[in-house]
């Protein structure tokens, strides 16, 4: 029996699930969520637990047990509490701000980057430490936003700049005059 699949979830008081032939409905104060059922996982309630049930133990059905729980969990905290990840702004001249639904930044190339935001999504930026937030109710989403705003400009390996996570670690190489 999978670890993680067999873990129940304890739902909060204020997250409700509905479960409605292959997908399962999370509502909660932040949003609502639907979250699809693979084939083979059975979903139960009791006394605001949830716990996932496999059919069988064949190796698809024993790998997607796991999974369809850790994404039922996600879905349960993002729409109770929600998600955000913290990115920062490195440089001389780098800046950016949120017009609207689109993100305006400055990254050293010859023209500004546009960067328009999904749906669900939230992104605020604080002008004088030039660090992004990235908030919303699906796990997947805020992280694949911030993983591509990080990909419009990458941290430099010599200096460092560019769009880094706030908690990454960047291990600068020796420049050239180093080399003796």
């Amino acid at each position: 029996m999978s670890r993680i699949g067999k873990t129940p979830i304890a739902l909060p008081d204020t997250a409700k699930v509905a479960v409605n032939g292959g997908t399962v409905t999370i509502e909660g104060p932040k949003g609502k969520l639907e979250q699809p059922l693979q084939p083979g996982i059975e979903v139960r309630m009791e006394d605001r637990v949830v716990t996932l049930h496999r059919s069988g133990s064949s190796g698809p059905e024993r790998a997607l047990h796991g999974l369809a729980r850790a994404l039922l969990a996600n879905a349960v905290v993002g729409v109770t509490e929600g998600f955000r990840r913290e990115l920062e702004i490195v440089g001389v001249g780098y800046r950016g701000e949120v017009k609207g639904r689109e993100i305006h930044l400055a990254l050293g190339y010859s023209h500004p980057v546009v960067y328009s935001i999904p749906d669900g999504i939230d992104v605020s930026i604080d002008d004088r430490a030039n660090r992004i937030t990235v908030s919303g109710i699906d796990k997947q989403q805020v992280g694949q936003v911030a993983a591509d705003l990080r990909s419009l400009r990458k941290p430099d390996a010599y200096k460092g700049k560019g769009i880094r996570y706030s908690d990454e670690v960047i291990r600068l190489k020796v420049g050239k005059a180093a080399a003796v």
